[in-house]
């Protein structure tokens, strides 16, 4: 069921250095934002409409099955528990989100975790090099024929797209030069209006309804 979060993760880890190329503090806000998103595209959470008696700008879960999905779990208890605003929500998942995602891909098999240093105190730090290659290819392929083709994306390609660029990290990912950073941010900008998402088809539409919530949470506590 986590498959932005996942997408995101397994871009950010695939380079060299087998680590993602972003700063703890970004990396843990936008795997926070993806988990989000995924309860969206599943209709398990939306933004606050206007006219409603809800308070506005918030999130608010909806009834629906048990996601059989662990990683989700704990971004949908918290917003079980009342409507909260995307910030919050954000700033409250963010220190775990990122062992969240790493604990679902290591155990589905698509990561390896190398341990490169061991510390009684401070963080131990790792590598984790992505053993699943065709589904990275695959994901890769699609970010690029979406931003350079102008393909329309899908659901999860665009929320991957949006977060990535919310944090500056596409021209990591897809090593790109300050032309190319260029065009990959305006058209990134354009998936983000949610023009993409076909009117009839409700987890698309609240998808990008909710992605146009989350994505300046991303950065609030920048």
């Amino acid at each position: 069921m986590a498959h932005i979060a996942e997408d995101v993760l397994l871009l950010l880890l695939d380079n060299p250095e087998e680590q993602p190329r972003l700063e703890r503090g970004p990396l843990g806000r936008v795997l926070a934002a993806a988990l989000i998103l995924d309860l969206a595209l599943e209709c398990r959470v939306r933004p606050t409409l206007p006219g409603e008696e809800l308070p506005a700008g918030h999130l608010v879960a909806l009834e629906g099955h048990v996601p059989l999905d662990p990683s989700v779990r704990p971004t949908l208890a918290l917003l079980e528990q009342q409507p909260i605003t995307a910030a919050a929500a954000v700033g409250a998942l963010r220190k775990h989100s990122e062992d969240t995602v790493l604990d679902q891909l290591l155990r589905t098999g698509q990561i390896h975790q190398v341990q490169l240093s061991a510390h009684k105190v401070r963080r131990n730090h790792y590598r984790w090099p992505v053993k699943n290659r065709v589904r990275v290819a695959v994901l890769r392929s699609e970010v690029i024929g979406t931003l350079f083709e102008q393909r329309t994306p899908s659901p999860v390609n665009a929320a991957v797209i949006c977060l990535l660029n919310e944090v500056d990290a596409l021209q990591s990912v897809l090593e790109l030069n300050d032309d190319g950073a260029r065009v990959v941010d305006e058209r990134s900008r354009e998936i983000a209006m949610g023009g993409w998402a076909d009117e009839s088809d409700t987890p698309e539409v609240n998808l990008a309804l909710t992605i146009g919530e989350v994505l300046p949470a991303v950065n609030a506590g920048h």
